[in-house]
């Protein structure tokens, strides 16, 4: 098999999980786009091994051993991700990453400067906002 096959898969799996990251607003779907890209990473690792370890008649595999450390390595991510999102969704009740934004940003103008603002400043502010 030719190395173009794995490669352009790989790459097409890669693109959709970065359109994922990037489009996507629930946080899960974010994660499960990340875990996408790690695994074309790990596709196009094991690729490139075995086509290196045909033309050096090599047997030491390094793409593969590095498969092992991508996938040990994403797993903790999905578990500590997941750990975060269920954290904030409790809290907060959304896992909507713009609403997220949102209200982290509504906290800022809360705070006590507002409180120090007079009047017109206080409508001003909100005028501008």
């Amino acid at each position: 098999m030719h190395l173009a096959y794995p490669a352009v898969l790989s790459a097409l799996l890669f693109c959709t999980g970065l359109y994922g990251v990037l489009a996507r607003r629930n946080a899960i779907l974010v994660l499960m786009s990340v875990e996408l890209m790690l695994n074309a990473v790990n596709l196009n690792l094991v690729a490139f091994d075995v086509w290196l370890s045909k033309a050096a008649e090599e047997t030491l595999h390094s793409g593969q051993a590095l498969t092992l450390f991508t996938i040990t390595i994403a797993a903790a991510e999905i578990g500590i991700g997941l750990a975060i999102i269920l954290a904030v969704y409790r809290n907060r009740g959304t896992s909507d990453i713009d609403k997220l934004r949102d209200t982290a940003e509504s906290h800022d103008t809360d705070g006590p400067d507002r409180d120090a603002l007079t009047a017109p400043q206080a409508e001003k502010a909100e005028a501008t906002a």
